[in-house]
């Protein structure tokens, strides 16, 4: 990994760096984009939701004639009549209801897999820094609390507002009909909700905001903390990790009460404001029931007081959809930020083929049938991958300002081992980094088999090369399936080469299962040495011709190393090999130990040249020495 200081919560590019929706419009724009590709569902949305919305309306209306017409003048047949068109009109309402919701999970549901997908699929193209930056429990954050948010509103929140809209509308026009007079003190009242969601409404929106960013925060500290038990228990650290862990929760509890608070104003408020309304209209209605000489009657009053008791549910159904979608469009505003990041660059044009060579070596033509490689460039001309690398000047920093290797310049012929040591921090890891360009260098070039790297594309870059890591990471699945994750069209028989060459063979035979035992946990019922075999016997399965080592064999016990050195050796045999050295005995047999401090180049030789000069790397390994 780097060397360089990662940014926690608290930094730029972690949680506690969040920022509320700059472009609220823009964002719902964007999630707009993905429900457009369904304009054949959202056409029948829409129809379902006209005639769910006329029946509601409709219905409330006919209040008016079974009053005026039926009960009043004694009519039981038409009552009769009436309530099954009554009751007609309201099922059919029901189930226009029913089905622009099951459309609209369908629709929704896909939207949201498709930002899932496209969100993943992002993250792939990032470069390392980028990872650097954030944490990993902010990262997933976006997979879960942000999409969860984005997903009930998509659900929910959309088709509802679009109802809610057309009842209102349909309900004041229904009102207009009925008494003029009477709609304008609902009017005034409102104007009244109305300030009241605005004025909540925005307090709402920064809470949830703050809401969002602390969830964040305490998920990215859990996330932390459950993978760094060991260390926490090694050093006793349970509870500044619950002090640590409290301060987050309790700043995520107010946060979240805060919001729920403002969240939970809306409905009283709103309530309370229809039920003025209502008995307001009802003193007034009455009164010019009594008084209009039969232009205005009974039902006219009971049907206007019904759409009195409709007008506000729109108010307070969109008041609680408010607080969802914006608290959807905090989190979708974290998922557009990360896919409109720009993508690792790749101006490469060069690419890794299949080729033919003859008995010299040379490559003829290409040839999809053979296990030779080479370099094809742009105009198709072909150059053999022989592993030839080579540093010409090269100064590098992951910050500009603070520059990390200076003016290194090296080379390693194909086949040639080459070995880097210094002290933690010096820049070993740095220089194999950048070997497959997970950074881009501030001057100097990198040539691989006389080819500038920033030539060629990385996925072939890569593909040449084979890491084994001093972090190993296993994946959930069987131990065929991880050591294949170095090339995943090897055959079961080339998995076992592999594992045979590295020394895995044998500890695997005595798994429960063999090739075909599950791993899970980051192969947590495996040793240290043992995932780190896998983790070698991948590399193997790669068969690269550059090959990097990152103290490969730094979390192996003295006779596991050397059950494994023979294997090492053959798998290094005819190839260019990088070694970073913990263990200094491990190197005594490279073509050049190239001895690093501060990002510079102060010593290189073969073993014996070094000793004689005794200097640094002198001084490393007889120090080494005293501690065996």
């Amino acid at each position: 990994m780097p060397r360089h200081p990662k940014r926690g919560p608290g930094g730029p590019g972690g949680p506690g760096g969040f920022r509320k929706p700059k472009n609220l419009r823009g964002t719902l724009r964007k999630l707009m984009r993905y429900l457009g590709r369904y304009k054949l569902h959202l056409g029948l949305v829409v129809v379902l939701l006209i005639a769910s919305s006329a029946c509601t309306v409709g219905g409330s209306y006919l209040i008016k004639p079974l009053i005026n017409d039926y009960i009043l003048p004694g009519d039981f047949r038409g009552l009769a009549k009436m309530l099954v068109l009554m009751a007609a009109v309201y099922v059919t309402g029901a189930a226009c209801s029913f089905g622009y919701a099951r459309v609209m999970v369908h629709v929704s549901q896909n939207c949201v897999a498709k930002i899932r997908g496209e969100l993943f699929d992002k993250m792939q193209t990032l470069p390392l820094k980028f990872f650097d930056g954030h944490t990993h429990g902010e990262l997933m954050s976006r997979y879960t609390n942000d999409i969860e948010t984005v997903s009930e509103a998509l659900n929910n929140s959309f088709a509802s507002l679009i109802s809610c809209t057309l009842n209102f509308t349909g309900t004041i026009a229904m009102m207009l009909v009925l008494s003029p007079p009477l709609t304008l003190i609902t009017f005034a009242v409102l104007g009244v909700m109305l300030l009241v969601v605005r004025s909540i409404g925005s307090r709402s929106h920064l809470c949830f905001s703050r809401q969002q960013k602390t969830l964040g925060a305490v998920n990215g500290y859990i996330e932390e903390m459950t993978e760094g038990q060991k260390v926490i228990k090694v050093f006793n650290h349970e509870q500044a990790a619950k002090e640590g862990f409290y301060a987050r929760n309790e700043e995520y509890f107010r946060a979240a009460v805060q919001a729920q608070m403002f969240a939970g104003m809306m409905m009283p408020a709103m309530g309370n404001l229809s039920y003025i309304n209502y008995a307001i209209t009802c003193c007034l209605g009455a009164m010019a029931a009594i008084s209009s000489g039969g232009a205005f009657q009974l039902g006219d009053l009971a049907a206007f007081l019904q759409y009195t008791r409709q007008v506000s549910q729109p108010v307070n159904q969109i008041s609680q959809q408010v607080n969802t979608i914006l608290s959807a469009a905090a989190g979708a505003e974290r998922i557009f930020e990360i896919m409109e990041m720009e993508p690792e660059a790749d101006s490469g044009k060069v690419r890794l083929v299949r080729a033919r060579a003859d008995a010299a070596g040379n490559v003829t033509r290409v040839h999809e049938d053979t296990n030779a490689w080479a370099w094809m460039a742009p105009d198709g001309s072909l150059t053999p991958l022989r592993g030839d690398v080579r540093f010409h000047n090269v100064v590098f920093g992951y910050e500009k300002d603070h520059i990390i290797l200076h003016d290194i310049s090296l080379f390693a012929k194909p086949g040639q081992k080459i070995a880097f040591v210094g002290s933690t921090g010096a820049g070993k890891t740095t220089i194999t980094s950048l070997i497959n360009r997970f950074y881009e260098l501030q001057s100097g070039s990198i040539t691989y088999d006389g080819i500038d790297i920033r030539d060629i594309e990385k996925d072939s870059l890569r593909r040449s090369l084979g890491v084994v890591l001093q972090d190993t990471h296993l994946f959930t699945g069987t131990v065929a399936d991880n050591i294949r994750y170095g090339r995943l069209e090897a055959t079961d028989e080339e998995v076992k080469a592999a594992a045979q060459l590295a020394g895995a063979d044998a500890f695997i035979r005595h798994l429960p299962q063999g090739y075909d035992t599950i791993l899970s946990g980051d192969g947590g019922n495996l040793s240290q040495g043992e995932r780190q075999l896998l983790n070698i016997a991948r590399a193997a399965c790669a068969n690269p011709p550059v090959l990097i080592l990152d103290e490969a064999t730094s979390s192996i016990d003295t006779r596991t190393e050397k059950i494994i050195e023979r294997g090492m050796d053959r798998l290094m045999a005819g190839r260019t090999v990088f070694v970073i050295a913990h263990r200094l005995s491990t190197v005594r047999n490279a073509k050049a130990i190239i001895v690093l401090e501060q990002g510079e180049i102060i010593e290189r030789g073969d073993h014996e040249s070094l000793l004689q000069e005794r200097g640094r790397y002198y001084q490393l390994y007889t120090g080494q020495a005293e501690l065996a």
